[in-house]
């Protein structure tokens, strides 16, 4: 019988990265990620505080064929999000829970924009609050950890939503790719990947060592476990 393939990425989130120092932590990367992954933090959605337009922009400056992946932890998207589109990210994923009742509009300005949207899930938020949304989505976004700070440990429990999601991705025929970030690193991006997940996020795991080395062994793992589970690389 033949395998079906899959694809995994990897997206490394650069709030694992030295914040004095998030250039070189790329330069470091030596062009192994797929896309580069922004957390964007308002101090209002989460406690935290992290990476605004400015970095962004930066970012796009120094990385023009980048695909930039901001992930907007925030309240007042009204602000930020033009700020963002204008910045020049590839790809702009809000919370489910954020504006529940401007969700559909919200992803359609991403969209008209011209860039990718997604939608993330907080631990507890339920794939049902996707119902109304599902034609606009290009990804969904699974937290393994309570948004708002860095290396926290993987809440396995999230993994069955993740199967709930490739589910329903069949169902209605649909290709959003599904993304997991928290507590992701080599002893357990195997699972996840199994699990059914596309795009894999990860900050401390990588940039905590030589970054290149660390996500060619997650790379690996993950290889490793799809072909054994009859999938092709």
């Amino acid at each position: 019988m033949m395998s079906m393939k899959r694809r995994v990425l990897f997206a490394p989130s650069l709030l694992g990265a030295d914040p004095l120092a998030v250039g070189d932590a790329v330069d470091a990367l030596g062009g192994s990620y797929d896309w580069l992954h922004l957390d964007v933090m308002d101090g209002h959605f989460v406690r935290n505080l992290s990476f605004g337009p400015s970095m962004a922009k930066a970012l796009r400056k120094r990385y023009p064929s980048a695909f930039l992946d901001a992930h907007l932890m925030v309240s007042r998207l009204e602000v930020l999000l033009p700020q963002f589109v204008e910045a020049g990210v590839s790809q702009i994923t809000v919370h489910a829970e954020t504006e529940p009742q401007q969700l559909h509009a919200v992803l359609s300005t991403i969209r008209a924009a011209g860039l990718k949207a997604g939608v993330a899930l907080s631990p507890a938020t339920g794939v049902e609050s996707l119902r109304f949304v599902l034609d606009l989505l290009d990804l969904v976004l699974v937290m393994s950890v309570t948004p708002g700070f860095g290396g926290q440990s993987l809440i396995k429990a999230v993994l069955e939503k993740t199967r709930d999601l490739v589910r329903l991705r069949a169902v209605e025929k649909l290709d959003f790719l599904i993304q997991m970030d928290g507590g992701l690193h080599a002893g357990n991006v195997a699972e996840v990947a199994l699990a059914g997940c596309d795009v894999i996020v990860a900050g401390s795991a990588v940039f905590k060592g030589d970054p290149a080395a660390r996500l060619e062994e997650m790379r690996l793992k993950v290889k490793e476990a799809l072909s054994d589970a009859g999938f092709g690389s």
